[in-house]
């Protein structure tokens, strides 16, 4: 599509006055560029959902290991560039935005390096792999102007959004406790992935900035289990939730952090503890805990919220609240996703779907998306303090992100 001379001088001049710059002027029509950035397995979820999105044309494919590439082949344009370095997709003029879907410890690097170069965000959770990623990566975004899109997208659930209406409405009273799990019963720590050939993937840049070490192939296959390239259900899960807290609470990152963690199924497999719990303690009396293994289903996924006047169940496929005995509050729920509460995943609502259309609509409009980059470096903080207090075996205090 191109704008009439008199339409593009008006949406330049708007632009410039909010300091955005004009090379991110898109209409309505105009098809929208995405390079990906680590195709495997998540990123290729997320592409079920991305592919719906009117507009939009999966223009590059960049991954370090040939099986991924050819994987995702299928959903990418027939001319999309393909390549294993992420700068050379950036380079191109014909990208508009990224999908950043690579392990932890490229998540930060790649979204600074993207927004050098004027391509707009979604980042996969947890944002962030150390605390001391949190400030650089927010004044990037701030200077070059980039749309930016944390991947948790409970954020774009309209049962959580609501939720979130009913706690600022005071309906809980004052919410005091948060109480979150994420509990499976999944046989993760199985060394069954079949060998590597060497020559198709580039291990040196898989580890990017983590330290050098032999290729293994179980560790490339299930990196959110070891430090150097994640940070364990903490980071994996907890973050989910966690920022489902801090937005219907108005919260950011936790005071303090205490923790523990055992191995009951990855012993000697995994670096990260298969079992874990953390009590996180914010401003205004307001603690949260944290349990999640991978022994046990019960009570799955969910957040809980506790207040004088009521309390609040929330997955990923309903809310429910509960009045108090004697309060006034009226019960009420909304259930979209039917079947057992606490469920992993439910088949409405499609929270990825309405993520990602929230990303690309702001692509379009210069809106703040819903998980802006504060967001998801406050969510990833709280995982980082409840790892720091895990590892040490001490109270982990906050500083200023």
């Amino acid at each position: 599509m191109t704008l009439p001379r008199r339409d593009f001088l008006k949406a330049s001049a708007a632009i410039t006055v909010l300091g955005i710059p004009a090379i991110n002027v898109l209409g309505a029509n105009d098809t929208i560029n995405i390079g990906l950035i680590g195709t495997g397995g998540r990123c290729r979820h997320l592409l079920k959902s991305l592919v719906k999105v009117p507009g939009v044309r999966i223009a590059g494919l960049c991954d370090v290991y040939d099986d991924n590439i050819n994987l995702t082949k299928p959903s990418a344009d027939p001319k999309a560039f393909i390549t294993k370095n992420h700068h050379e997709l950036l380079n191109r003029k014909d990208i508009d935005a990224v999908l950043i879907a690579a392990p932890d410890h490229w998540h930060v690097p790649i979204t600074i390096d993207a927004c050098e170069a004027k391509k707009d965000v979604y980042v996969e959770k947890p944002l962030t792999h150390d605390l001391s990623e949190g400030a650089p990566v927010i004044a990037a975004v701030k200077k070059h102007q980039t749309i930016v899109q944390v991947g948790t997208q409970q954020r774009s659930m309209p049962h959580i959004a609501k939720a979130r209406e009913l706690i600022r409405d005071q309906k809980l009273g004052h919410v005091f406790k948060v109480i979150m799990s994420w509990n499976r019963n999944a046989a993760r720590a199985t060394k069954t992935f079949p060998k590597i050939d060497e020559k198709t993937l580039d291990w040196k840049m898989f580890c990017g900035n983590a330290k050098a070490q032999p290729l293994d192939t179980y560790k490339f296959r299930q990196w959110r289990w070891f430090w150097d390239f994640g940070g364990g259900i903490f980071t994996d899960l907890m973050v989910h939730w966690v920022d489902v807290a801090h937005w219907l609470l108005d919260l950011e990152t936790p005071l303090e952090a205490r923790s523990n963690g055992q191995f009951i199924s990855a012993k000697d497999v995994w670096e990260t503890p298969d079992t874990v719990q953390t009590l996180l303690t914010y401003p205004n009396n307001v603690q949260m805990i944290f349990e999640g293994t991978f022994s046990n289903a019960k009570n799955g996924a969910r957040i809980e919220l506790f207040g004088t006047e009521a309390s609040i169940y929330i997955d990923r496929g309903r809310y429910e609240l509960i009045p108090e005995p004697g309060k006034k509050v009226e019960a009420s729920e909304m259930v979209l996703g039917t079947g057992p509460k606490g469920r992993d995943f439910y088949e409405l609502p499609d929270g990825e779907l309405l993520h990602l259309t929230n990303w690309i609509d702001c692509v379009r409009n210069r809106k703040t998306p819903n998980s802006p980059i504060e967001s998801g470096v406050h969510s990833a903080a709280a995982a980082h303090l409840a790892n720091q207090a895990l590892r040490t075996g001490l109270v982990a205090k906050s500083s200023k992100v």
